[in-house]
């Protein structure tokens, strides 16, 4: 199911964990944490029903943390953009937070020609030893 599958009545938690690649336990977490924009609205039987809106919003999460953000700059962020003018200080935290992924995007790449070189060591190796 994708964002755009959402149904007009929201999806279950179960579904909104599918669709963004979370688990349910970890959408609950974000939630208690204040890291949803919005709290998902609750059926007559009180179950969550997540919005597109929600959804997509989740994908944002995501992103965050598989960059490597940590929670209090997500949590951080996430109370900005609740606040109407605050562009700036947003921008800010991810412009710090792009530099702190260049970095580690920098040091993979290090450790990436390390194995190369390490790669075309034994790959000399097998080949004379033919």
């Amino acid at each position: 199911m994708t964002v755009t599958d959402a149904p007009t009545e929201g999806m279950t938690i179960s579904a909104a964990a599918e669709a963004s690649g979370l688990s349910v336990d970890t959408l609950r977490y974000y939630e208690k944490e204040g890291l949803t924009l919005h709290r998902p609205g609750r059926s007559s039987s009180g179950q969550r029903r997540y919005t597109q809106e929600n959804v997509a919003w989740l994908g944002t999460l995501v992103m965050l943390r598989r960059t490597g953000m940590p929670i209090r700059d997500i949590k951080k962020f996430v109370e900005l953009y609740r606040v109407e003018g605050s562009e700036a200080d947003r921008l800010a935290i991810l412009e710090a937070h792009r530099e702190h992924v260049l970095e580690e995007l920098a040091e993979v790449q290090t450790h990436l020609a390390a194995i190369n070189r390490k790669i075309d060591f034994y790959n000399t190796a097998v080949m004379k030893g033919k």
